[in-house]
């Protein structure tokens, strides 16, 4: 920007006086540096807003589904004996379970080596100095050989042992190597075989070493014999891991709906949409902000932090008040949760299950809209009431189950409409967040012409006044000369 000196010879402000003619057309520029800015603050807040919904269509549409409401609960007479775990499809009844035996891992403990052995001695330094083989076989039939001679080392021996698929490690406080096999299981066993004086000189053979078989576990599953390479079962629904032998002792086992579960699901879901509702509710029925508009620079010159602090927010948090957009997701999702929905050739509604608004007259303050559980000793509002949905999981799960995908379902494919690309909103959007974003490069290139505009009036007004000021210069030049001539 060049530097402007005026009113040397006139005496004028010409700053101010310029400022002054062109304030009109900088009101104008400034209605829309405000406009924008109220406009990207409405963006902000929908673009938090959104966050909000898309959290709850997400949660919701996982609801549809069978698989969130196949809750079970499971018993067991002893556990330190089994571990069962119910999976959504495990019927519901008594079982009885007999541990037989454990898996056990194939595993080889070494005959203790001389003390000074370290795992950089070698089978020379254990007595052996020839070349040999010794192979490793696992119980389906796969061979690998590892060739030794007296320079190998015990380090070098287990890690060919590692390589061919086993589990080795030399234990040097205690001189002794350790071989098991990879997993439990008769299948998963394993043979060393070959050269038996490195075997020996290494502690391994089997005359010197001490050696547990691989084997695999058996299980009395109401009555019927399972086995299995490991202690874990899969047995319609159930999750069964053997823990202990019972020997000729049964393990009962008891499977149930978790009606706990199901209700803190229930529980869980109004939580969620009571919080989007109420947040929504009351950013609709906001006080209105009449007379407030974003801040010019100089208009926050002359304010203190917290007074413009207070100014904005008042502005913000009527961003959404009486927005139709908002409007119309509030009322789909109204209308969702107050529909009734046939079971069985039944209609039920929320209610049906205790579940109910507190009406205008009794709720809160932006709350209207909010579900509560009769019974719900959480709420100090309804907990006093008899805990109809915990009563109607109970006797009739599937019932309450059925209903709540339905509801899910509907409030999912509501959302899902709402959420829909348009030519104006993204994909997974409820506001028009395409056409926002047009009107904001509009202002801003709207901005930059009345700017444009400023600056040319004011230049033009200053050459003017620099005329002016050339004018006067000579004027003043002539007089003073006339002056000096006459007083001559």
């Amino acid at each position: 920007m060049p530097i402007r000196l005026s009113g040397l010879n006139s005496g004028l402000d010409t700053e101010s006086i310029i400022q002054a003619l062109v304030s009109s057309y900088s009101v104008k520029k400034d209605k829309y540096v405000k406009a924008q800015t109220k406009l990207s603050w409405k963006q902000d807040a929908w673009k938090s807003l959104n966050t909000k919904i898309y959290s709850l269509y997400d949660k919701v549409g996982k609801l549809k589904y069978s698989d969130a409401w196949n809750m079970k609960t499971t018993t067991v007479s002893d556990s330190t004996k089994v571990k069962v775990t119910a999976g959504g499809k495990a019927v519901n009844g008594n079982y009885s379970l007999q541990v037989e035996r454990l898996a056990k891992t194939g595993y080889l403990t070494g005959a203790e080596l001389d003390a000074k052995t370290t795992e950089k001695s070698t089978l020379k330094d254990l007595g052996y100095n020839g070349t040999g083989a010794i192979s490793v076989t696992t119980a389906e039939g796969e061979t690998k050989e590892i060739t030794v001679d007296g320079d190998t080392t015990i380090k070098d021996f287990v890690s060919q042992l590692n390589g061919a698929g086993l589990k080795a490690n030399y234990d040097a406080k205690n001189q002794r190597i350790h071989v098991a096999a990879s997993d439990t299981g008769a299948k998963n066993d394993f043979t060393l075989s070959g050269d038996q004086d490195a075997l020996k000189a290494f502690g391994l053979s089997d005359d010197v070493a001490n050696r547990v078989h691989g084997q695999d576990s058996i299980i009395h599953f109401n009555g019927a014999k399972y086995t299995s390479s490991g202690n874990s079962y899969e047995i319609n629904g159930l999750t069964i891991e053997a823990l202990a032998e019972t020997g000729a002792q049964e393990v009962s086992i008891t499977t149930k709906v978790d009606t706990e579960g199901l209700y803190n699901k229930v529980k869980d879901f109004l939580k969620d949409y009571n919080e989007l509702i109420n947040e929504m509710t009351k950013l609709y029925g906001a006080d209105s902000s009449r007379g407030y508009e974003p801040l010019t620079s100089d208009e926050k010159d002359a304010m203190t932090d917290t007074q413009i602090e207070e100014w904005e927010k008042k502005i913000k948090d009527s961003l959404f008040r009486r927005d139709s957009t908002l409007s119309g997701i509030m009322t789909t999702m109204r209308m969702s949760m107050s529909k009734s929905y046939t079971v069985d050739g039944k209609s039920y509604s929320l209610s049906s299950f205790g579940i109910a608004t507190l009406g205008i007259l009794n709720a809160p303050k932006n709350e209207e809209s909010a579900y509560h559980i009769d019974g719900d000793s959480d709420d100090s509002d309804t907990s006093n009431k008899a805990d109809k949905l915990m009563s109607m999981l109970t006797t009739e799960p599937d019932t309450v189950i059925d209903f709540m995908k339905q509801l899910a379902t509907d409030l999912y494919d509501g959302l899902h409409t709402k959420m829909r690309s348009t030519t104006l909103s993204s994909a997974y959007v409820v506001y028009n967040d395409k056409q926002m974003a047009r009107e904001y490069s509009d202002y801003t290139t709207t901005i930059a012409k009345w700017e444009q505009k400023i600056a040319d009036m004011e230049d033009s007004y200053y050459k003017k006044f620099a005329a002016m000021e050339s004018a006067l210069a000579k004027l003043q030049s002539s007089s003073s000369s006339l002056g000096t001539l006459l007083g001559g």
